[in-house]
């Protein structure tokens, strides 16, 4: 009778393990987080365009806030980039590495823009805990939209001539 109860937990035990282990991956799965994988740039009659291109996941929310100087995320100190006016443009939630922590994103951290307008330079100021951060420098202030699209994810920042 004694070995039939054992048994019956360890079956019980194993079942349960199963369960757990099943219920884990979805779990996961439900929590990915878009990855940045390039930035392009373009000009566009009126405007200059930066997109973002990012991974599959929930596509993320954007702001931007025109700033007098761009901060690095963590760090506090001056992101120096060419420009005489800057944007800090923010999504959430979006990174430039993978789980693993290893870069999805290889491009330069910084990059002049010399085709473009208004637009002079990019720069990633973040990656943290779900926030990707980027700043423009710009020649002059005029209008800014930023917003998103999907299939595939990106975020999308027109800057006025």
């Amino acid at each position: 009778m004694t070995i039939t109860v054992r048994r019956a937990l360890a079956a019980t035990v194993l079942m349960l393990a199963g369960t757990v282990t099943t219920a884990a991956p979805a779990s996961v799965a439900a929590q990915t987080i878009p990855t940045m994988t390039g930035i392009r740039t373009g000009q566009n009659p009126g405007f200059d365009r930066v997109v973002l291109d990012l991974t599959a996941g929930p596509a993320p929310a954007v702001r931007y806030d025109l700033v007098d100087e761009l901060i690095a995320d963590g760090s506090g100190e001056i992101v120096w980039l060419t420009g005489e006016y800057f944007i800090a443009v923010t999504a959430t939630p979006a990174a430039a590495h993978n789980d693993a922590g290893n870069p999805t994103y290889p491009g330069p951290q910084k990059f002049r823009t010399r085709a473009l307008r208004n637009v002079m330079a990019v720069a990633v100021t973040g990656d943290y805990e779900g926030v990707l951060s980027i700043g423009l420098g710009v020649r002059s202030r005029t209008p800014v939209t930023v917003f998103t699209l999907t299939s595939p994810n990106r975020v999308v920042i027109d800057v006025g001539h």
